[in-house]
């Protein structure tokens, strides 16, 4: 046991209690806020011993008597921060070292694979001879530091410049999600999805648990393809499943929604700009007087390229695909009825998507796709 003594003022006892009470500390101080709190013999203390405080805070006995004897020769402030190390780190990566591994990392990766890695970055630097060693971890700091990430790919879903284009049609669109909702001239958002058929080569089984093993091993059965339409304000979807996608899919699906609709005098639909999206596939399929008939029921309104993320329907396909598709299903017939189980119970529920996404916030957020232009 130590022989050190500690006895604190009223003034240290009171910060002390500040430490332990507020979040803003490190737990080295906290640690020792309390072996203090607990060894105190001054004049406030409530003296615990030392076998109980090692008890509680799951510290040694020599640590306690480390924390008393540092507070006795050093003083209170001294005890609260951390010792400054007397060792001196030898730096191994100077700035040479740095700018070999940057030129590296943004060079084509070896033959074989398709982005470099931390260790392979590692491996290439003493392949070279450049250091006699050095990990992964380090390789990670330097490039962190440079903000370089060359093992990570990044999907281009919106134009990376300046795009008069992409602008006019997303606010055309932001616009049209800003309307209030007429009876007469609905807002439906329409997209598609295909769906692999797959099939069980090996029967699953359930464990004791509740949990469902899936055998890796499975079987192609084709694939089938699911149109969505659904109306954000009223939360109102219709799903159709077909075997195709064809451009007679289309022009048939967009028959079941002007029948969905039959009280409305114009239905104002948004869809991704696909080469099946068109007037025309609706004269390939009806007579003319009944593509005219159909095609005057709606305004099309198109999301821009790259910009298939403004429609709402491509949310709801997910929704969809997380809720009920997310499973091995090897054939179309199982398929439809599942999917219209799901339909009627989002239906019934009135689920709604929580748009928030402005033309306010696009100027901000995506201010670098607007041109430049001086006033």
């Amino acid at each position: 046991m130590g022989v050190y003594k500690v006895e604190l003022s009223k003034e240290e006892r009171d910060k002390l209690f500040q430490i332990i009470k507020k979040g803003k500390h490190t737990s080295m101080a906290y640690r020792n806020a309390y072996v203090l709190l607990n060894t105190d013999t001054g004049e406030y203390s409530n003296k615990v011993s030392n076998a109980q405080i090692s008890k509680v805070l799951k510290i040694g006995m020599r640590t306690i008597d480390r924390i008393k004897k540092r507070f006795v020769e050093e003083g209170f402030e001294a005890c609260l921060e951390r010792r400054p190390s007397s060792r001196k780190y030898e730096r191994k990566i100077d700035g040479d070292i740095e700018a070999k591994l940057i030129s590296i990392a943004c060079s084509e990766p070896p033959e074989g694979f398709a982005r470099w890695s931390l260790r392979l970055l590692a491996d290439k630097m003493i392949e070279l001879q450049y250091i006699d060693y050095i990990s992964h971890e380090t390789v990670r700091g330097i490039l962190k530091k440079r903000i370089l990430k060359p093992w990570k790919v990044k999907s281009w879903v919106i134009p990376p410049e300046q795009n008069a284009d992409f602008v006019a049609n997303m606010e055309n669109v932001l616009d049209v999600y800003k309307r209030a909702y007429s009876e007469s001239n609905p807002v439906v958002c329409m997209d598609e999805s295909p769906k692999q058929l797959i099939g069980e080569t090996r029967i699953s089984k359930r464990t004791e648990d509740g949990s469902k093993i899936i055998d890796y091993e499975y079987s192609r059965k084709g694939v089938c393809n699911i149109f969505m339409a659904n109306e954000p304000l009223t939360g109102k979807r219709l799903v159709k499943v077909t075997n195709r996608k064809t451009k007679q899919d289309w022009a048939e699906f967009l028959k079941d929604i002007s029948e969905n609709y039959p009280n409305a005098q114009k239905i104002t639909l948004i869809m991704d700009n696909l080469n099946t999206h068109k007037p025309g596939s609706l004269y390939e399929t009806f007579s003319p007087q009944e593509a005219k008939k159909l095609w005057d029921r709606f305004e099309f309104v198109y999301t821009p390229k790259h910009g298939s993320w403004l429609n709402m329907a491509e949310i709801e396909l997910n929704v969809l695909n997380g809720q009920c598709l997310n499973r091995r299903i090897d054939n179309i017939d199982t398929v439809i009825k599942e999917v219209a189980a799901w339909q009627n119970h989002r239906n019934n529920k009135k689920a709604k998507i929580n748009w928030q996404f402005t033309t306010k916030d696009s100027r901000i957020k995506l201010k670098r796709l607007y041109p430049s232009f001086n006033a």
